[in-house]
């Protein structure tokens, strides 16, 4: 697990982790405050998403699932859980820009700019 905590826009951080959560821990998270739990994998613009949100551990927001092949909804299981929690895109394209998720491909390099 990870004790790494990046922050990101809008009062919000990113908990870069490798292995998934157990349960138990999610429910830990989430009974201080709303808790996104999120998942991409992206090549060349398309990808898919995978993300629920928690708050005192009950799920607030059901899973969302994109798979790279489904059709581009109007606004992303990421950016839906960002709305959320409060990331609204003001003049950014969507609440994925907005928050700043974009400044790393993959869990290493975020992992590297926190320490």
């Amino acid at each position: 697990m990870s004790a790494l905590v990046v922050p990101l826009a809008r009062d919000l951080v990113l908990l870069p982790l490798f292995d998934a959560p157990d349960s138990g821990q999610v429910a830990d998270w989430s009974s201080r405050g709303p808790v996104a739990l999120v998942d991409a994998e992206h090549f060349g613009g398309t990808g898919s998403q995978r993300t629920q949100v928690r708050d005192q551990g009950r799920s607030v927001l059901k899973p969302l699932v994109r798979e790279e092949d489904d059709p581009v909804p109007d606004v992303s299981p990421i950016s839906q859980s960002l709305w959320w929690l409060g990331g609204v895109t003001g003049e950014h394209h969507d609440e994925f820009e907005a928050v700043g998720l974009g400044r790393h491909r993959d869990t290493a390099d975020w992992v590297t700019s926190a320490g």
